[in-house]
């Protein structure tokens, strides 16, 4: 069923929660509906150009920086895991990945004594490098932490690429590379953005 004909949609409506007035199974029908939807309209060949970015990465020996906020911190870090173990191949270079949402201790520290606009920025300093690619997970696309770790990552010569939703933000200007889903549901956006990892994982897994 399109999201349109349940009740409490209308084409090209918001919903930062989704339709409200639904019962449970209404809006799982809702929510199901959008996800479909959002699927259909995803730019595929933008997910085939992100796959290639880290593809290239692994072959010469390059990091992949994963990096978000909140949600999209677990999103990060689910995909630095599925890229350094579930795509693995025997005989095969590694892909060498890192969230840079992981480390507690040395996020908390850079929020503490700096500020937590630089608590990914202050870590590509140390890390990063041309050639590499650093993949920003974000909904909103404005989370200023996220927009300088983009423009710290471009100064050094990095490969930025984004997954986004709602308008893509500030993020959509900054970035070589942008995987949008233009939904206005933070789940359906969420849930899209780890099926795309999953997808860039599983290609590399069967890539000959």
């Amino acid at each position: 069923m399109s999201p349109n004909k349940i009740k409490g949609t209308k084409p090209g409506a918001t919903h930062v929660t989704g339709p409200g007035g639904l019962s449970a199974e209404e809006f799982a029908r809702w929510y199901r509906a959008e996800t479909i939807r959002q699927w259909e309209r995803l730019d595929l060949s933008a997910v085939a150009r992100l796959a290639a970015l880290v593809v290239e990465c692994q072959e010469s020996g390059k990091q992949v920086f994963a990096v978000g906020n909140g949600g999209s911190a677990s999103s990060s870090s689910h995909l630095a895991c599925d890229l350094m173990k579930t795509a693995a191949v025997p005989g095969r270079k590694p892909v060498k990945c890192l969230s840079l949402s992981d480390n507690a201790a040395l996020m908390t520290a850079c929020g503490n004594d700096l500020s937590f606009d630089d608590v990914f920025s202050r870590q590509l300093e140390n890390l990063a490098g041309p050639g590499d690619l650093v993949i920003l997970v974000s909904g909103s696309g404005n989370s200023p932490n996220l927009v300088k770790a983009a423009r710290l990552a471009s100064s050094r010569g990095a490969k930025t690429a984004a997954l986004l939703g709602f308008d893509g933000g500030k993020l959509k200007g900054l970035v070589d590379l942008v995987v949008h889903v233009p939904c206005d549901q933070y789940g359906v956006i969420e849930d899209v953005h780890m099926a795309i990892g999953h997808v860039v994982t599983f290609y590399l897994k069967q890539r000959r």
